[in-house]
Order: structure tokens, then C-alpha cells, then sequence
């Protein structure tokens, strides 16, 4: 029966079937999945603090790098609470509406990521093709207009996806072979007609991820001509040093993405891949633009000696 607008759903919670039903497991994956965000919500909000405390690290390169961590703790802990919470019981169960906000709020901080990792590949395009103009074209208007606008984006692209979700039937079964709230499964396991939701999947997260991609792509190809006609190796170095970090974090987010959604043979496959991009990429992200960053390693030095008294 096609769904009129008004009809309620006979469904109105989800039980997750999770990562294993054997209780030594079950702890052992606790205790992973909980020092692996613990670590996360240390590093990035360790990041945050080195950034707001030391004023050489305002600038728009950090700014971005903030955002980025902001992004990071928000899209791992949309999952990971609810994920370590079912791990210590027996029963994993999520409401309709706590599904559709676990989903909207996941898919905001991912799509906002994409838009963030384009805007960062555009400020080190500028910063690398366009040094003498690099502080007056990343103007304060200009840097502060990309970050709003890529946390709009992506909160109203997650809005589309779940104002389109939540006007589906699901008249059961009502068990998820996961451990979170996913688009696809949620599709399946609807007895409403899905097409439109389909086609808005498929239509939007490729102008989403194909577009952010493409401006990367760009950027980066201008970088690699520029960089190739530096004359001296240590300049190539320089150059490419302050790509590095922001180019692994790419490869990481989209690569992680790529393997989550095209290569899994079987739903237990798609969760690890998931664990994957959604617990451990955030987690290394701030190693990642921190422990390779010249600048924050010093800014950390410099905190560390003032807060302890050290010479």
C-alpha cells in the first residue's frame, strides 16, 4: 500500500541485531569500541583547545582544521553512545524517531566533512598557487562564508533524507541486521514504494560526494603543476608538507566511504566497514593534522610549558 501523508506507521521501533550475540565478545568489543571514542572525543577536543590557546594558530588553515574536528566528534558520536550502550544488553532497541535522528544528525556531520575537505583542498590551492594573494582572497568574510556554508549544506541535505524517510510505512519485520540506523536497510525494510527515496539517495549524495570530490581533484592538480616546477627540492618539500596531512584525511574519508558502500559481499562485511568509517577515522584524524603539523607540535610544547612551569 503507497503511504498517504498522515498514515502512521505500524513499526514505531527498530532491535538491532548488532555484532555478536556471545557475551565475551560482546565485552571485548565494548571495551575496543569505548577506547577507540574515548580517544576520539581526547584528541579532538585536545585539538580544539591547542588551536583556541595559541593565538599563531588563528588562521584560516586551522579554522578549517577546527571544523573539521568539530565534524568528526559529531558524526562518531551520533553512533557510538547508542552502539557501546546496546553492546551491555541483551535487547538493542531504538525508537522510530530516535532512528530517524540518529540517521539525520550522521548524515549531516558526513555531508558537512565532504563539503569542509573541499573547502580545505580550495585554501591550500590558494595558499600554494596564490602565496602573495593568499591573505586577501582567505579573507575573513571569505573563509567564514565557506565554513557556514558547508555546515548549512550538509544539515539540509541530511533534512531532505530524513523528511523523505520519515513519511514511509514500515509495517515490519522490524529487526536491522547492524548496529545503527542506515538508509539502505531502512529502504528494505519498508513497505511503502521507495523509489523516490532511492533516486533522492542516489541524486543527491552524488552531487554531494561527486561534487566535493571534483573541487578536490581540481585543486589538486593545480598544486601538483606548481609544485613540479619548484626548482629546488626542499621548496618542493615545503610545499607539498602542507598538503599532506589534509590529502590523507581524504584518502582516508573517501577511501573508507568507497570500500563501506561498494566492496562488502555480506551484511557482516558492510559492519566492519562501517566500525570503520564511523569510529576509527574520526579517531585518527586529529593524529593525522597534529602529529605531522610542525606548528601545533610547538603550540603544544608552548602550552605544556607554561601550564607546568617548565624551562
Amino acid at each position: 500500500m503507497d503511504m498517504m501523508p498522515g498514515n502512521e506507521s505500524n513499526v514505531r521501533k527498530f532491535f538491532f541485531v548488532g555484532f555478536t550475540n556471545d557475551p565475551e565478545l560482546e565485552i571485548l568489543f565494548f571495551l575496543l569500541f569505548l577506547s577507540v571514542y574515548t580517544f576520539t572525543l581526547f584528541g579532538n577536543c585536545s585539538f580544539l583547545l591547542i588551536v583556541w590557546l595559541s593565538p599563531k594558530l588563528h588562521t584560516p588553515m586551522y579554522f578549517f582544521l577546527t571544523q573539521l574536528a568539530f565534524v568528526d566528534l559529531g558524526f562518531s558520536s551520533a553512533i557510538s553512545p547508542k552502539m557501546l550502550a546496546d553492546l551491555l544488553t541483551e535487547i538493542r532497541i531504538i525508537t522510530f524517531s530516535g532512528c530517524i535522528a540518529q540517521l539525520y544528525f550522521f548524515c549531516a556531520f558526513v555531508s558537512t566533512e565532504c563539503f569542509l575537505l573541499a573547502a580545505m583542498a580550495f585554501d591550500r590551492y590558494v595558499a600554494i598557487c596564490n602565496p602573495l594573494s593568499y591573505t586577501v582572497i582567505m579573507n575573513n568574510g571569505l573563509f567564514l562564508h565557506l565554513v557556514a556554508g558547508s555546515h548549512i549544506g550538509g544539515f539540509m541535505h541530511s533534512l531532505i533524507h530524513a523528511g523523505f524517510l520519515s513519511r514511509l510505512s514500515f509495517c515490519g519485520p522490524d529487526v536491522m541486521n547492524h548496529f545503527v540506523c542506515d538508509y539502505p536497510v531502512l529502504l528494505k525494510l519498508s513497505c511503502t514504494n521507495t523509489l523516490i527515496n532511492e533516486w533522492m539517495l542516489f541524486v543527491l549524495a552524488s552531487l554531494v560526494v561527486i561534487g566535493s570530490i571534483l573541487i578536490i581533484f581540481v585543486s589538486y592538480s593545480h598544486i601538483i603543476i606548481i609544485i613540479l616546477k619548484i626548482g629546488n627540492t626542499a621548496g618542493r618539500r615545503r610545499a607539498a608538507s602542507t598538503c599532506i596531512s589534509h590529502f590523507t584525511c581524504v584518502f582516508l574519508f573517501y577511501g573508507s566511504g568507497f570500500f563501506m558502500e561498494v566492496l562488502p559481499n555480506s551484511e557482516e562485511q558492510y559492519k566492519v566497514y562501517t566500525v570503520i568509517f564511523t569510529i576509527l577515522i574520526p579517531a585518527l584524524n586529529p593524529l593525522i593534522y597534529s602529529l605531522r603539523n610542525n606548528e601545533v607540535r610547538e603550540a603544544v610544547k608552548k602550552i605544556l610549558r607554561l601550564t607546568f612551569k617548565i624551562k
